[in-house]
């Protein structure tokens, strides 16, 4: 009923046709003739291998995100940007890999016009014109609360999605949402005729499928044996450990370089150690001790407090530590050691931990796995401005949501999805939305 995966694909499909059609259009305006097949057999390994690092930006950049179509306005700025950073990659490409015997300072030029004109009018064009829904199936909503509110307000106001709710009836004993041949609000007799006649959907999975993440008042604790409880598989297990170990010797190499540079600014702002231990909660909620470049005035290793709570604040150091995430590169030595994971819900010091697990049900179930510096949450949630964390209950419960959501669709390539949007979340700096 939902088809926003086939949008993506339908947009990943596009961007590759655009792709390949501004190579041949480049060639043919470089040499001033029609590219044959030997014309073209130098370029196509080198930029086979360009296209699948482009799309890998493009997917970093947010540009398969589910709300790419909605902003057109924005879509020029990130196209560029995006495109613009994809040729640079490609000039150190050819730089470094000289074998290929291309001169690439030309085609190169050209090769960004084109493609940025061929995937304008793609993404603009014809692509709102090919995913444009000609009609939407009416819907039902037997759910009452603000989760249901949120999923119908999402929904109908925005016609990607395949189906319009016309009517709500809460208080029904299932949670699920009825789709009908209604056209518009349904007569109480032809409400029970399309009820008896139409198609019935979880509420839970098309809330998943709309904000991805899980609608914490539909959950109780039969719904983790279901959808966490499961075992790893040996390969995932092994492909996640050698990430851990390769990104964790990445983070410590990384460290080593910031040390004196972080030590020097944090002399010049005042006095404190150059880096904080803090106790966390790992795995099963023991305990362990993380590094951390020092971000606040004070070191506190077990607080229960908010940032905004006490006296303590972030240093102009450590707001620029924590904006890029260099802070946490020195917990590489964590991820080595294998008390935390590259990827996973984000481990909380142990007293701010056990004040959440007092205030919200079922909150230390996110500790069924070994938890990470990034996950799932934080690429998808928008804190409050100049938040990089969550700084309230109501904003852990946002985490938590998508914390479970980790939990039940946890794999290798959710984690590889996790790495890309963090990636360009520290270092593109652009986004759809």
């Amino acid at each position: 009923m939902i088809t926003g995966r086939r949008q993506i694909y339908l947009l990943f499909v596009g961007d590759c046709i655009a792709l390949a059609a501004s190579l041949y259009l480049t060639l043919w305006l470089r040499f001033g003739t029609v590219p044959t097949i030997t014309t073209l057999a130098p370029y196509e390994l080198p930029f086979l291998i360009l296209f699948i690092v482009w799309t890998l930006v493009f997917y970093s950049a947010g540009l398969y995100g589910k709300r790419a179509a909605l902003l057109p306005s924005q879509l020029p700025d990130v196209l560029f940007k995006t495109q613009l950073f994809n040729i640079l990659l490609a000039a150190i490409f050819f730089f470094l890999l000289p074998s290929f015997g291309i001169a690439p300072k030309t085609i190169l030029a050209l090769y960004l016009i084109i493609s940025f004109g061929l995937l304008y009018i793609w993404r603009l064009t014809l692509y709102p014109f090919l995913s444009r829904r000609r009609s939407r199936e009416q819907a039902i909503l037997l759910v009452q609360g603000p989760e249901a509110d949120e999923l119908y307000a999402e929904v109908n106001n925005n016609p990607r999605y395949g189906i319009e709710f016309c009517a709500r009836e809460p208080g029904h004993s299932h949670a699920n949402i009825r789709i009908t041949d209604a056209p518009a609000i349904p007569s109480p007799a032809e409400h029970n005729a399309s009820y008896a006649a139409g198609q019935t959907i979880s509420f839970e999975e098309m809330y998943e499928e709309v904000f991805d993440r899980i609608p914490l008042s539909r959950l109780a604790q039969s719904w983790f044996g279901d959808n966490v409880a499961k075992s790893d598989t040996i390969g995932y297990v092994i492909a996640k450990r050698a990430f851990d170990i390769v990104g964790g010797i990445l983070m410590v190499m990384v460290t080593i370089i910031l040390i004196p540079f972080v030590c020097i600014a944090n002399r010049i702002e005042g006095s404190g150690p150059l880096f904080l231990q803090q106790e966390r909660l790992g795995r099963h909620g023991e305990r362990v001790i993380v590094y951390k470049f020092r971000s606040m005035q004070k070191d506190i290793p077990a607080s229960g407090e908010w940032t905004h709570e006490g006296e303590n604040r972030v240093t102009r150091v450590g707001a620029f530590l924590r904006k890029t995430s260099l802070d946490e590169f020195p917990q590489g030595i964590n991820v080595l050691k294998g008390e935390i994971s590259l990827i996973g819900p984000r481990s909380d010091i142990r007293g701010l931990g056990e004040r959440l697990a007092e205030a919200l049900p079922y909150y230390n179930e996110r500790y069924r796995v070994t938890p990470g510096i990034t996950g799932w949450a934080q690429i998808n949630q928008q804190y409050e401005q100049g938040n990089v964390s969550p700084q309230s209950v109501a904003e852990t419960r946002m985490r938590l949501a998508y914390d479970f959501y980790y939990l039940k669709h946890r794999s290798f390539g959710l984690d590889l999805i996790i790495a890309l949007k963090t990636i360009k979340k520290m270092f593109f700096r652009v986004s759809v939305w």
